[in-house]
């Protein structure tokens, strides 16, 4: 069984089990959050939601946090002797789909 799930503005298709990257979620490591599937299928029946389907539910147990790769932008305006670098590290948070009801 698969589903569609909405977290941080991005769309994830999840199967039972998968670990995914998800945006930072503020929450302790073990504990368990519910989302609504935005879809559920298994393979022939798939029920698609507006938005969501009523009554499904994708468990997911945070497992980790951890920051992403670093990622550098330099702003130059060229001839006035000005350059500006600018570095950023993204938060991600890292959880296993456990459970799909639909």
């Amino acid at each position: 069984m698969h589903a569609v799930i909405k977290s941080g503005g991005f769309q994830y298709r999840v199967t039972q089990g998968q670990v995914i990257r998800l945006q930072k979620i503020e929450l302790e490591l073990g504990a368990f959050v519910d989302v609504e599937a935005m879809s559920v299928g298994d393979g022939e029946n798939i029920k698609i939601g507006k938005p969501t389907v009523a009554g499904s539910k994708v468990r997911l147990e945070v497992i980790n946090h951890q920051r992403g790769k670093k990622i550098t932008t330099i702003k130059l305006k060229r001839r006035k002797h000005h350059m500006k670098k600018i570095g950023h590290r993204q938060w991600y948070t890292f959880v296993r789909v456990t459970e799909i009801t639909a």
